[in-house]
């Protein structure tokens, strides 16, 4: 089930940013020290009162030389387009400004709940100021200070009140899957491609975007799938060809909501910083994961050419060691008859229960063979080991001191555990917890 979307928006200086990480708080973590897992900033989960959301920092101009106006205008249409509440920040010391009440008429009409956040009220003197902003007409304006941390409370309050209502989970055996890449590398071709050949059934269903058609039909097997499509509706203007972080949006969404990603590389461009960054957000959110080159007709091949591309994608993706890479064609349909039996088989990884015995006889074999490390004289004991959740599977190593445990140590067991088990096409995640 997809998360409910929010937004930050803005003029330029007021904080938004600041205001995005306390929200976001420690969730924004490195959880893998490995070269090609890009972070980046603005996006995020977060969750207040037991409601997860996903957050989207649309601040910032990036070119000096733009519009200032024309570029105030995009991250509000983004925000209109993507968002299901939107939180509008201003800045308490400046007070009311020309660029604050052109956001606040573009927003105003967007039908959607809009939270005023007055930040920098860093005093509670300040808060006498604020009430110049209900001018802005967008209701009760609330004090922050991103900085200290203050009012920050409230606003999740509100935007916890004006989240959508949950909706009941989908059906669990349906195998949920999205094509995610650069524009130009093939995915509407490919989706065509797959529909053509592999449908017994194909029916248009809405998704829970807002402008994208999900597209549902069932193998020969049986088995039913739902491809997300993330294109959704062409917007004219080149605010949503040209701006990268509405790509990303749209991506992170396709991606929330998928249980198996793929993620498509045009082989005639060959491998990008932004294939690696979507591929990095796809692997943190904890998905199933493919590798679809695609065009892969076009290329002159000669015995090493299969070989070279492989090592190269493992080379730029060294954290998906785990993503099975294949070759395909949209035009010619080149091993596309293969994609529904690989996402059916990474599914079934991602779900993957093993027994609590069956484990720990993996790890004690794994200390057998490479002993727990020691630091100050002290040596890890790992005590035993159980399965806590699946999608991705997940798995909790009680240990007498958690700070014994060190990265390339649970690297090891995380090896050993997929030479075991090996959970084709889906990271793993391991956690090192004391045993009370």
């Amino acid at each position: 089930m997809a998360l409910p979307t929010v937004a930050i928006v803005g003029r330029p200086n007021v904080g938004k940013s600041t205001l995005f990480n306390r929200i976001a708080g420690e969730r924004i973590s490195i959880v893998e020290d490995v070269e090609g897992v890009t972070r980046d900033r603005i996006y995020t989960t977060a969750d207040w009162l037991n409601r997860k959301f996903s957050i989207i920092d649309t601040g910032g101009i990036d070119d000096v030389d733009a519009p200032f106006m024309e570029q105030i205008k995009h991250q509000a249409d983004i925000a209109m387009t993507e968002a299901d509440v939107i939180v509008f920040v201003v800045s308490g010391k400046e007070g009311v400004t020309d660029a604050d009440e052109y956001v606040a008429r573009i927003l105003y009409k967007t039908n959607k709940p809009v939270i005023l956040a007055v930040n920098k009220v860093d005093n509670p003197e300040m808060r006498s100021e604020i009430y110049d902003f209900y001018s802005l007409g967008l209701g009760d304006p609330y004090p922050v200070s991103s900085v200290h941390g203050i009012g920050t409370g409230d606003v999740l309050d509100a935007i916890v009140d004006n989240l959508p209502t949950e909706e009941a989970e989908e059906n669990p055996d349906i195998i949920k899957f999205s094509l995610i890449g650069r524009p130009n590398v093939g995915k509407s071709s490919l989706i065509n491609a797959i529909l053509g050949e592999d449908r017994v059934i194909a029916s248009p269903i809405a998704g829970t975007t807002r402008d994208a058609i999900d597209t549902s039909f069932t193998d020969s097997e049986g088995q039913e799938y739902i491809m997300i499509d993330t294109a959704g509706l062409r917007k004219s203007g080149k605010v949503y060809e040209n701006t990268e972080k509405y790509s990303v949006m749209r991506s992170m969404r396709a991606i929330d909501r998928s249980d198996v990603v793929l993620l498509v590389i045009n082989a005639e461009e060959g491998i990008r910083e932004y294939d690696k960054r979507i591929a990095g957000f796809a692997h943190e959110a904890g998905k199933g994961l493919i590798i679809v080159v695609n065009k892969w007709d076009t290329l002159e091949k000669d015995n090493h050419t299969v070989s070279q591309w492989e090592a190269d994608i493992r080379d730029n993706f060294q954290f998906l060691s785990y993503a099975p890479i294949i070759f395909v064609s949209a035009v010619t349909k080149q091993r596309l008859h293969k994609l529904p039996e690989l996402i059916k088989r990474i599914s079934e990884s991602q779900n993957t229960r093993i027994p609590s015995a069956v484990l720990n006889d993996v790890i004690m074999d794994a200390v057998a063979i490479n002993p727990t490390p020691t630091d100050k004289g002290k040596r890890l004991k790992i005590f035993y080991a159980t399965q806590v959740a699946i999608k991705p599977p997940t798995f909790v190593v009680f240990v007498n001191e958690e700070e014994l445990m060190h990265f390339s140590y649970m690297r090891f067991l995380e090896n050993q555990i997929r030479a075991a088990f090996k959970f084709e096409g889906t990271p793993i995640h391991l956690i090192a917890r004391k045993r009370q």
